[in-house]
C-alpha cells in the first residue's frame, strides 16, 4: 500500500514513521507548506518531497494521510476523494458540523478514517472489548477523565475551536464508543481556572459534561488544562455486574515502600508518549482495512457525531442549560 503524507508537523512525523515501519505499506511522498519539516521526514523514510498538488495527482499513491492544520482538513479530504485515494485524516474533519456534512456528501464510497486514536490505545481497547463481552453486564455509567499537564499557548485558542471541539472531542468519541448507543442529552459546565488569558480569549480551561442516552445510560467527562502530576487519562465503566477501569500509565512501574510510605513514579507527561502505541495500532488497522476491503472506523460519520456533541456542549455552556441533540438536526 503506497502512501502520501500531507503535513509533516508533530503528528505527521509520527504517522509518517509508522507508515514507513509497517511492512504492508510504503511512504512514497511527503508534502508540507514548510518544506524544511517535510524534508526531515523524507530523508528519514526515503520518501520524495513533493507539493500537495503533485501528491494528490500521483497515480502511484493509493492512500493519503492528512495531518495539516484543521482548517484545511475538509478541503484535502474532498480533493483526495476526487482523486480516488483512500483517506486517513486527523481529527476533526472541520470545526463546523455543516462543513463536515457537506464534505461527507462529496466523497462517495472512498474509504475515510478519522484519527480518534484513543480507541486504539491497548488499555482502552482491552477495556472496551471486555465490556462488549459482557464482563460487567449492561453498561450504566461511564466516567472519562482527561487532563493535560499544562495549557496550550493563548495564541492557539483563537484557532482551536475551543476546549469542547479541540480537547474534549476525543472524549465524546470515546463516550459513544463505550456507551454503545447514541447520546440524546448534553449538559456542560465550564470555567477558566488555569490561565486567565484563555478566558480573555473566549474559552474555558476546566470543564465537566454530562451525557445521557435514550435508554438512560450516563457518561461523565472531566477535562482540565492543568494536571500537576502528568498527563491524566483514565476511564471507568460501571455496569449491572460490576466495574472495570483503565488507569494512568506511569513512567516506570517501580514502587518504593519504606516506613515513610509508598512512592511511585509520575504518570507519563505528554500525549505523544502516552499514545505512541495507539498511533501505531490505528495506522496498522487502517492499512489492514484497505487490504481486506473493509470500511474503517472511526468513520467520517463518527467524526460528524463527535463534532455535533462538541457543538451541543459549547451551546450548553454558553446558554447554561441542558441541550437535546435533536436541537442540532
Amino acid at each position: 500500500m503506497r502512501f502520501g503524507l500531507l503535513g509533516a508537523g508533530r503528528i505527521g512525523q509520527i504517522h509518517g514513521r509508522n507508515i514507513a515501519a509497517n511492512s504492508h505499506a510504503e511512504l512514497v511522498a511527503v508534502a508540507d507548506a514548510f518544506p524544511q519539516a517535510a524534508a526531515v521526514l523524507a530523508e528519514v523514510t526515503g520518501a520524495a518531497l513533493v507539493s500537495a498538488e503533485a501528491l494528490l495527482a500521483a497515480a502511484s499513491i493509493d492512500a493519503v494521510v492528512i495531518c495539516t492544520p484543521t482548517t484545511t482538513h475538509a478541503e484535502f479530504i474532498e480533493k483526495a476523494a476526487a482523486a480516488g485515494k483512500a483517506i486517513f485524516c486527523e481529527k476533526p474533519v472541520d470545526l463546523s458540523s455543516d462543513r463536515i456534512r457537506a464534505t461527507l456528501g462529496k466523497i462517495g464510497n472512498v474509504p475515510l478514517m478519522i484519527g480518534f486514536n484513543r480507541r486504539f490505545d491497548p488499555n482502552f481497547a482491552s477495556l472496551r472489548h471486555r465490556v462488549s463481552e459482557g464482563a460487567i453486564g449492561a453498561v450504566e455509567l461511564v466516567t472519562i477523565l482527561s487532563r493535560d499537564p499544562g495549557p496550550p499557548p493563548v495564541s492557539y485558542i483563537a484557532t482551536s475551536g475551543g476546549l469542547f471541539r479541540d480537547m474534549m472531542i476525543h472524549d465524546f468519541d470515546m463516550a459513544r464508543f463505550l456507551l454503545g448507543e447514541e447520546i440524546t442529552e448534553v449538559h456542560a459546565f465550564g470555567s477558566c481556572l488555569v490561565d486567565p488569558g484563555i478566558g480573555e480569549a473566549g474559552d474555558v480551561d476546566t470543564a465537566a459534561v454530562q451525557l445521557k442516552t435514550a435508554t438512560g445510560k450516563i457518561c461523565q467527562i472531566s477535562n482540565s488544562r492543568r494536571a500537576t502530576y502528568g498527563y491524566d487519562q483514565r476511564i471507568e465503566v460501571h455496569g449491572a455486574k460490576g466495574l472495570i477501569r483503565a488507569e494512568n500509565v506511569p513512567t516506570t512501574t517501580v514502587v518504593l515502600a519504606t516506613g515513610d510510605g509508598v512512592l511511585a513514579d509520575p504518570v507519563q507527561n505528554f500525549f505523544l508518549e502516552r499514545y505512541a502505541r495507539a498511533y501505531e495500532h490505528e495506522l496498522a488497522y487502517f492499512i489492514d482495512c484497505l487490504e481486506r476491503g473493509i470500511a474503517p472506523a472511526p468513520s467520517g460519520e463518527d467524526g460528524l457525531k463527535a463534532g455535533l456533541l462538541a457543538d451541543a456542549a459549547t451551546l450548553s455552556h454558553r446558554e447554561g442549560r441542558l441541550v437535546q441533540m435533536s436541537e442540532l438536526g
